[in-house]
């Protein structure tokens, strides 16, 4: 019974049960009929020989779909796909840490930079008409530094230049400047890093920070992590308003606490998951003497090519050891 009624089943899908108007010969065999719609499709719907129609759309039997209909991949020589020749730089904020440091132009490749101490004398009390006494003298502290050279070069074939659907030489250059800018903000993330260490787990320990330990004097700004980010967006006052804000004014566009908040990723000030944070004067912090920033290029005949060059030679310092702290963030345990 089971067996009769599948067949049943099958026998009326065979053959639609409402009323189908026939137009031309009877319906042929499967094979003239995928034949028949096939020059139905290709007519558009001229050639309706061999076709059967319900409300003037042409009918595939259920057999058809079944056993042999054509799916995509059947066909997928004659479908094309579409590719661009045109590569779309990945996005990804990189913050040029050196445009906040104390950058000079270095003429010579080593020397000594003069950092004029914060003066703690005072002036005295004197009696009318009485010779002026003496001032203090004002204190320097000299900071060496070194430069060193950075560079490096990719030979480019005429071919590829020649047969590239885009201008392949800016494209590598820029390429090669990210790689030179990556340079750079490596070697002043490495001075911030030495800077004295601090572990904070909330917004009371930061603002000891920057009330107590720094000097009001000081130009203060934080260089945060991403996932040091994280923490301080998160960060609130008494009344549940969160601290950190949008600015207009700020470089950054972001402010906290008063100080504009730079965002890095983890692995310029530490590792992946890591919260870590600069807190500081950042001019006076980092001592950046620039001697050469160069990218050149010129071509090699016997290699029927082209040479890209970049160069640039600098070396970062610490410059005021006591503008600025090296800040990690530990939440409590079970926040």
């Amino acid at each position: 019974e089971e067996l009769r009624s599948q067949l049943a089943t099958y026998e009326d899908a065979k053959e639609p049960k409402t009323e189908v108007k026939e137009r031309g010969k009877e319906m042929p065999k499967d094979k003239e009929y995928r034949q028949a719609l096939n020059d139905f499709i290709h007519s558009k719907g001229e050639t309706r020989d061999g076709l059967k129609f319900k409300d003037n759309e042409a009918v595939v039997p259920a057999e058809l779909l079944k056993r042999d209909g054509i799916v995509k991949e059947d066909v997928k020589p004659t479908i094309p796909e579409a590719v661009s020749y045109n590569p779309k730089d990945e996005i990804k904020t990189v913050v040029d840490l050196k445009r906040f440091a104390n950058v000079f132009n270095a003429t010579t490749a080593s020397g000594k930079y003069p950092i004029l101490k914060k003066a703690t004398a005072r002036l005295a009390t004197v009696a009318e008409l009485a010779k002026n006494p003496e001032l203090a003298k004002p204190e320097f502290e000299e900071v060496d530094w070194a430069v060193q050279t950075y560079r490096g070069a990719i030979p480019i074939s005429n071919e590829s230049i020649q047969d590239s659907a885009v201008d392949l030489v800016p494209l590598i250059a820029r390429n090669a400047n990210e790689q030179k800018l990556n340079t750079t903000n490596y070697a002043i993330a490495e001075v911030l890093k030495g800077f004295t260490a601090k572990t904070v787990a909330g917004l009371d320990d930061i603002k000891a920070i920057i009330n107590v330990d720094l000097d009001p004097a000081y130009n203060k700004a934080i260089v945060a992590t991403q996932s040091m980010y994280q923490a301080l967006d998160v960060l609130k006052d008494g009344n549940g308003r969160y601290l950190l804000q949008d600015s207009i004014t700020s470089a950054s566009g972001k402010v906290l606490l008063g100080m504009p908040v730079f965002v890095v990723g983890d692995d310029v000030l530490g590792a992946a998951g890591e919260a870590h944070m600069f807190i500081g004067d950042l001019g006076r912090a980092v001592l950046f003497a620039n001697r050469v920033d160069v990218t050149v290029r010129w071509v090699d005949d016997s290699i029927y090519g082209q040479y890209l060059q970049v160069a640039t030679r600098f070396d970062a310092k610490t410059a005021d050891k006591n503008a600025g702290y090296f800040v990690t963030f530990e939440a409590p345990a079970g926040e």
